[in-house]
C-alpha cells in the first residue's frame, strides 16, 4: 500500500513523519538495492533533501513552502518519497499501490492501483460535502472543474454524420451503428422538429405553466433543491451570471402532454426504434394516460453548471439537441471493467473527491454548439459541463439493438440503491409489451437482423426470470413482478416468456431448448452483431454444419412445392434362404445371394419425392427416395403390392411364419382366410 504524509515547509523539516497508512509490502525482485541506512535508493539519486523530491524542478526546489502543507507519497518499489504534486496524478486518498515513473519503466508488471470503495452501511447518514470541507468551502461549484485540471482527456474520434444519413437502414446495415456517440452538426434531414433558436426559458415557463414545479440541482452539492417553480427558475436563469447567488441546473423537466410538446418531434430514427413508440399500446399513452414519459425533456443549464458522471436510467439511449448555447461532454466507454468501476464509485463518498476517469481507461471530450445534435448510445458513462447559458431539448429511448447493456445498467441501479423515482418508469411492463410483440412476429415467421435476435434472446431470459419471481418468489416479489405484467396482453407470463425464448433461439440457430442447459448456437442471422459490450457469441465453425434439430412443440412451416417423380419398376431373381429370423432383413444395404438359398423373385419399385420451401437463410430442399421390394419364393407370382405407407427412415415388414411357398402357413392346416400375402420391404433415403 502506498504510504502518504503531509508536512509543512522548512519549519517541519526535522519533525517525525506522519504516517496515514500501513507499510507497503516488500519490494519485488529486481528493485533497486537497499542503501546503507536500510531504505531502498532511487536509481537517480542516492539521498533526498528534506524539502525537495527527485521529481522537483529547480524552480520548485527554490520556492518557499513554509505556509503551505505539502502532500508526499512513497514509491512501493524503491521507497523514495515524492511530492504528490510533482509525481502524482488524481486523488492521493484513492491510491492503494503507487510507483514512481522510473520504477514503472523498469518493470512493466508494476501497475498503480486504486483503493476499493468503503463498504456502505444500511443506516442513514448525514450527507456532507467532504470536498468542500477539505477546500474550506462547503458550497464551491468550481471544485468540479478543478478536478479536471491535469487530467488526461482525449479528443474524440466519433462519427460526424449528416441528418439524412441517420436512418434505420444505417442502423441495420452498419454493425458499429449506435455503438459510439454520433455528432450531427445540422438538424437538416433528421426528421426532427424544434422551436426556433430565439426560444427562451421564459417562454418555456409561459407555455408549460409558471406554477409548474421543477426539480433544480445545486451544482456544488449535486443535490436537489426543493420549492422551485418554472416562474422562479425563469427569473433566476435570466439574471446576469455575476449576480446569481449559486450555480444551479435543470435536467429533468419532462414536457410530454404539454403544449410545448406539440412544438417538438424527436428524430426519425428515434421514433423508428423507440420501444414506447413501437410496443406500448397507442390507446394507453398520451394525455391522461400513465406510461413511460421520457421522450421529451427540456434541459436548462446556466454558465459553469456541471452534471457529474452518470449513466442514463436503464442504459437508455439519448438524443440531445442544443437549441442555443454550448455543452462539453466527457465520455467513458461502457466496457465491463469501466461499468464495474462506475458501480464501485457510484453512491459512495468517492464521488465527492475522486475523478471517475482515474479509475477507467480513457475519457473523451466532445464540444457541442448551437444547432448541434448528438446521439448517445446505450450505457455510455458521461459528465457534462456548461460553458454558457444553454437551452437543450432531448429525450431517452430503449431499443432492440443492445438490450444486454440496458439490463446490465438496470442491475447496477439496483445494486447501488438508486431510488425508483430516478429509474426508467414502467421498465418491466415495457419489456413485457416488447416481448409479447416479438413473440407474435416470430410466430408469423418475420425475419430480424442478428443484433435484434441477440437482444430479443436476452429480453426473453429477463422475462423468464420475472416469470420465475411470480411462480417461486416471496410474496412481496410475486406482487411486484405480477403488477408489471400487462394482463390485457399477457395472460400466462411463464408460458409467454418461455415460448419467446424457444422461438428466438430456434430463429437464431440454437440446438436446445432446455431451460437449464448451456445452449449451442449453430449459426448467425442476417447482420453482424453489435459491439461486444458484454461479450460475443462464438462464430460458426466447421462443426456447426450438422442439421439443426427442431425444438419440442415446434411446428415448421409447410412445404412450398412438392413433386413426385414417376415410379420406376424392375424385376430380378436371387437365391436366398426363406425367412426364419427378421434381423438380417432390416439392414439398409442390398441383400446378397446365398449359395444354399432358394430361387426368389424380387419386384422393386422406386419412388422419389422432392420438397422445397423458403427459409430465413435461403432455401431448404428435401429429396426422399423410397424403395419397395416384394420377395416371392416358388413358381407362382402374385400381383405387386401397392403400398400406401408414409415414408420413414428405414422399415422392413415380412411374414411372421414362412414354411410354405409364398410365405404361407403349413400345408393341411391352411384356411383360405388365413392366407398371408407377401409383404413388401421398404427402404427410404433422404438426399
Amino acid at each position: 500500500m502506498a504510504r502518504a504524509k503531509r508536512r509543512g515547509g522548512r519549519a517541519n523539516a526535522g519533525s517525525q513523519e506522519s504516517q496515514e497508512h500501513a507499510d507497503a509490502s516488500a519490494a519485488s525482485a529486481g528493485s533497486p538495492a537497499p542503501t546503507e541506512n536500510g531504505a531502498q535508493g532511487h536509481p537517480s539519486s542516492s539521498h533526498q533533501d528534506d524539502d525537495s523530491c527527485p521529481a522537483c524542478s529547480q524552480n520548485e526546489k527554490q520556492e518557499d513552502k513554509e505556509a503551505e502543507p505539502e502532500s508526499w507519497v512513497r514509491c512501493d518499489a524503491c521507497r523514495v518519497w515524492f511530492h504528490w504534486r510533482c509525481a502524482g496524478k488524481g486523488e492521493l486518498e484513492a491510491i492503494d499501490k503507487w510507483y514512481c515513473r522510473p520504477c514503472l519503466d523498469a518493470d512493466s508488471k508494476r501497475v498503480i492501483t486504486m483503493k476499493p470503495p468503503a463498504r456502505k452501511s444500511s443506516r442513514k447518514k448525514t450527507q456532507r460535502d467532504y470536498a468542500g470541507l477539505h477546500a474550506g468551502n462547503e458550497s464551491d461549484p468550481g471544485r468540479w472543474l478543478r478536478m479536471l485540471e491535469g487530467k488526461d482527456i482525449k479528443p474524440h474520434s466519433f462519427k460526424r454524420m449528416k441528418g439524412s444519413e441517420v436512418t434505420l437502414e444505417w442502423l441495420e446495415s452498419d454493425p458499429t451503428a449506435m455503438t459510439e456517440p454520433v455528432l450531427i452538426e445540422s438538424p437538416d434531414g433528421l426528421g426532427m422538429k424544434m422551436p426556433s433558436e430565439d426560444f427562451s426559458v421564459s417562454e418555456v415557463a409561459e407555455i408549460v405553466g409558471e406554477d409548474t414545479p421543477v426539480e433544480v440541482i445545486d451544482v456544488a452539492t449535486q443535490s436537489n433543491v426543493p420549492g422551485w417553480t418554472l416562474q422562479k427558475w425563469a427569473e433566476y436563469f435570466e439574471t446576469e451570471p455575476a449576480k446569481r447567488d449559486k450555480i444551479r441546473n435543470v435536467i429533468s423537466l419532462e414536457i410530454s402532454g404539454t403544449s410545448l410538446a406539440d412544438k417538438i418531434l424527436p428524430p426519425r430514427l428515434v421514433r423508428d426504434v423507440d420501444w414506447v413508440e413501437k410496443f406500448w399500446p397507442s390507446t394507453k399513452r398520451g394525455r391522461g394516460h400513465t406510461y413511460p414519459k421520457v421522450q421529451l425533456y427540456c434541459l436548462m443549464g446556466v454558465q459553469d453548471a456541471w452534471t457529474d458522471w452518470h449513466i442514463d436510467f436503464a442504459g437508455s439511449s439519448v438524443y440531445y439537441h442544443i437549441l442555443h448555447g454550448e455543452k462539453v461532454f466527457y465520455f467513458i466507454r461502457p466496457t465491463p471493467s469501466n461499468l464495474a468501476a462506475y458501480e464501485r464509485w457510484s453512491g459512495t463518498e468517492m464521488q465527492n473527491h475522486s475523478w471517475l476517469g482515474d479509475m477507467c481507461d480513457d475519457v473523451y471530450k466532445v464540444e457541442l454548439k448551437t444547432g448541434n445534435t448528438m446521439m448517445i448510445p446505450t450505457g455510455w458513462i458521461h459528465a457534462v459541463y456548461t460553458p454558457k447559458d444553454t437551452l437543450v431539448f432531448g429525450g431517452n429511448f430503449l431499443h432492440s439493438y443492445n438490450v444486454a447493456t440496458q439490463l446490465k445498467v438496470r442491475e447496477i441501479e439496483i445494486a447501488t440503491h438508486v431510488p425508483k423515482k430516478f429509474r426508467f418508469p414502467f421498465f418491466s411492463k415495457l419489456c413485457w409489451y416488447a416481448g409479447e410483440k416479438y413473440l407474435r412476429d416470430l410466430k408469423a415467421k418475420e425475419e430480424f437482423p442478428s443484433r435484434v435476435l441477440d437482444s430479443v434472446e436476452t429480453l426473453a431470459d429477463f422475462l423468464v426470470s420475472e416469470a420465475r419471481a411470480i411462480e417461486r418468489g416471496t410474496e412481496q416479489a410475486k406482487k411486484e413482478a405480477k403488477d408489471q405484467v400487462p394482463s390485457e396482453r399477457v395472460k400466462d407470463p411463464g408460458a409467454m416468456a418461455r415460448e419467446l425464448r424457444w422461438r428466438v433461439k430456434f430463429a437464431s440457430g440454437y440446438t436446445s431448448d432446455d431451460e437449464t442447459s448451456h445452449h449451442k448456437r449453430k449459426g448467425k442471422g442476417t447482420a453482424s452483431s453489435s459491439v461486444a459490450s458484454l461479450g460475443e457469441k462464438r462464430k460458426r465453425g466447421v462443426e456447426d454444419d450438422e442439421e439443426l434439430r427442431p425444438f419440442r412443440n415446434f411446428k415448421p412451416r409447410l412445404w412450398d412445392k412438392v413433386k413426385e417423380v414417376p415410379v420406376k419398376d424392375e424385376t430380378r431373381s436371387l437365391k436366398r434362404k426363406r425367412v426364419v429370423d427378421l434381423d438380417p432383413w432390416v439392414g439398409g444395404e442390398d441383400l446378397e445371394e446365398e449359395e444354399e438359398g432358394e430361387e426368389a423373385t424380387i419386384r422393386r419399385r422406386t419412388n422419389v419425392v422432392v420438397k422445397v420451401r423458403k427459409t430465413a437463410k435461403g432455401l431448404e430442399r428435401q429429396r426422399l427416395e423410397r424403395v419397395t421390394e416384394e420377395w416371392v419364393w416358388g413358381d407362382e407370382m402374385k400381383p405387386p403390392l401397392v403400398s400406401s405407407s408414409i415414408p420413414v427412415d428405414a422399415t422392413a415388414s415380412l411374414p411372421a411364419t414362412v414354411n410354405g411357398a409364398n410365405g404361407s402357413h403349413e400345408e393341411g392346416a391352411r384356411k383360405e382366410e388365413d392366407e398371408t400375402p407377401p409383404v413388401p420391404m421398404e427402404t427410404e433415403t433422404a438426399a
